[in-house]
């Protein structure tokens, strides 16, 4: 079975955050890093391609890549990592594709909770996670109730996510608080808007990451990324590793982030 080894992956040791001696050998202003890093996970149907194998062991390939990212951010001192992990349009795939990534997020889900909050990651699910098989469902709301005390990396998953359905999502939840009388027309800010995304109580992205080497944003967080600094890489995505996500941040602090306005001297 394609998945069978997914549950027996060993556990690896507790995370232990780098020191800023650490991050500094490792050539990183530990007082740069970015807060929250959102990636949009790409190639791994190109990767299984390349090697004369199904699509589906791309994913499981991609599976493996999310553990060693999710260490990674951990030890590098992220505060939220969000990973693109189901679009709203990947049900227009075929239908035993979309059936086994449904099973392979339930089994990570299920067997990577133990782990996930031995090192104090909490999760959290963006998306329309009501409109997924129950089963998974259940096992998403366990996960982020389970975790939910914890202090640690926030893992923004974002499944059967669309950036347009979240902002459509929004000004639903703005107009039935509009006929409850709880809000007018001038009560409308960005601010207001903002809180009725799907987890408005997370920053914005400060970096995003692409791999695959396709420029563009695929419909993903485009409320949040509006002054998010961008980080193409030419690497597929199982096999992007430790080093490549350290070479982002290296190029997102040697950037100025201007935000709209003027670089200042």
């Amino acid at each position: 079975m394609l998945f069978a080894t997914a549950s027996s992956t060993p556990a690896t040791a507790p995370l232990d955050p780098l020191t800023d001696a650490q991050l500094s050998a490792l050539g990183l202003d530990p007082d740069r890093i970015p807060p929250h890093v959102a990636i949009i996970m790409d190639g791994n149907g190109r990767w299984a391609r390349d090697r004369g194998m199904h699509r589906l062991w791309g994913h499981k390939e991609g599976y493996k890549t999310v553990r060693r990212v999710v260490r990674a951010a951990g030890e590098l001192g992220l505060q939220v990592l969000t990973l693109y992990v189901f679009s709203a349009e990947n049900w227009k795939r075929p239908k035993h594709e979309v059936e086994g990534l449904m099973h392979l997020i339930e089994l990570a889900a299920k067997n990577e909770l133990r782990e996930l909050d031995a090192n104090n990651v909490r999760m959290r699910f963006s998306g329309r996670i009501h409109e997924l098989p129950d089963s998974l469902q259940e096992a998403l709301r366990y996960d982020e109730e389970y975790t939910k005390d914890n202090t640690g990396l926030t893992l923004n998953l974002c499944i059967n996510y669309g950036g347009r359905t979240e902002i459509l999502d929004a000004a639903k939840r703005l107009v039935e608080r509009a006929a409850r009388g709880e809000i007018t027309a001038r009560d409308v800010t960005p601010e207001t808007f903002a809180e009725c995304l799907y987890n408005s109580d997370l920053p914005d992205p400060d970096l995003m990451i692409r791999t695959a080497g396709e420029m563009r944003v695929s419909n993903y967080l485009l409320w949040q990324i509006a002054y998010s600094e961008l980080h193409v890489t030419q690497n597929l995505w199982p096999d992007f590793d430790r080093e490549h996500l350290i070479t982002a941040l290296k190029d997102y602090q040697g950037r100025v982030r201007k935000f709209g306005g003027l670089m200042t001297k």
